[in-house]
Parts: C-alpha cells; structure tokens; sequence
C-alpha cells in the first residue's frame, strides 16, 4: 500500500519559518518525482513546488523560488519543503502527491498518490 504522510505544519507567526516533511512508503522513493500543493477551503489546489526523481525541482511563482525550498532524502524516503518568511496568504493545506517520472510537474494531474495534508496556519 502506498503511504503519503506529510507533516510539520502549524501555527506560525508572519516572518516565521517552517519545514514540511512527505514520508513515502510503499513505493521504490528514488524512481518517484514528488509534488507540493496547497488548497485553502473553496478554492482548486494549487501548486507550490516540484522535485523529480532526477533531483531537477521547479516552483509554482517568483516568490515561491525566493521563500521556499524543496528537497529530498532518498535514504529516508523523505521530500522536504522548507518556507521561510512566511505570509498570511500561505495559510493552506499543503499536500504532497507521488508520481513515476523522472520530471517532476506542477500539475496536480500528474500525480497518482496524495497524502491527507499537513495545515499550516500564518498568523499576523
């Protein structure tokens, strides 16, 4: 069975930092690509970031590339989104989904696992 965990979310104050986690399980991690997304309530997911199995990663936006940064631990079956400087419009709920590729993609399409979510809360 394939497993998506994400955690490290909170309640944080605006400038503050935080560091997502996505364990997989249930999947050979190193041939996987793995996407962030976040999704506040009556709105599409949208997409944060991106890493392929290649290591190669994108961001959604100019300001996500200069706030946040993805990476991965194949030794521990682990994609990591680190956010710094955070803002008010970053309260979300941020996913992490699996897909087989060596590309990874921000469109939310290309994932065939999800994880429950992890909430972030930025307060001001």
């Amino acid at each position: 069975e394939v497993q998506l965990v994400e955690s490290g979310g909170g309640l944080v104050q605006v400038g503050g930092s935080l560091r997502l986690s996505c364990v997989a399980s249930g999947i050979t991690f190193d041939d996987y690509a793995i996407g962030w997304f976040r999704q506040v309530p009556g709105k599409e997911r949208g997409a944060v970031s991106c890493i392929g199995s290649s290591g190669g990663s994108g961001y959604f936006t100019d300001s996500m590339k200069a706030r946040f940064r993805i990476s991965r631990d194949n030794a521990k079956n682990t994609v990591y989104l680190q956010i710094n400087n955070l803002k008010p419009e970053d309260t979300a709920v941020y996913y992490c989904g699996a897909a087989l590729s060596a590309l990874c993609s921000l469109s939310h399409r290309m994932y065939d696992f999800w994880g429950k979510g992890t909430l972030v809360i930025v307060s001001s």
